[in-house]
């Protein structure tokens, strides 16, 4: 499963971003999928997960309402909508995708994107 992700950029606070991944895969719509962001020096960071028919989503924490996750499978891709963007939102933002389960923890994800940048200015 190839996963490539998009929609990355440099964004003033309170602006809005929004992030796709799309997969090469004809079973896409068998995988959870999740995003997850690393900043420099931090661990990786659970952001939010869909499960394969769009119908439960979790979140971080930190997330408060600001992101929502959706998923299009006639499209193969899934999305993360930032509003209220912050400078501590900056990071490298990955998706992944869970055969198994819809989860919060990046170690359960079986396939990774490359990652696309989020700098939000202050």
């Amino acid at each position: 499963v190839q996963l490539q992700a998009s929609g990355g950029g440099l964004v003033q606070a309170g602006g809005s971003l929004r992030l796709s991944c799309a997969s090469s895969t004809r079973t896409f719509s068998s995988y959870n999928m999740g995003w997850f962001r690393q900043a420099a020096g931090k661990e990786r960071e659970f952001v939010a997960a869909i499960s394969v028919s769009g119908t439960t989503q979790y979140y971080g924490d930190f997330v408060k309402g600001r992101f929502t996750i959706s998923r299009d499978n006639a499209k193969n891709t899934v999305y993360l909508q930032m509003n209220s963007l912050k400078p501590e939102d900056t990071a490298v933002y990955f998706c992944g995708a869970d055969y198994k389960g819809l989860s919060r923890w990046d170690v359960d994800y079986d396939y990774w994107g490359q990652g696309t940048q989020v700098t939000v200015s202050s």
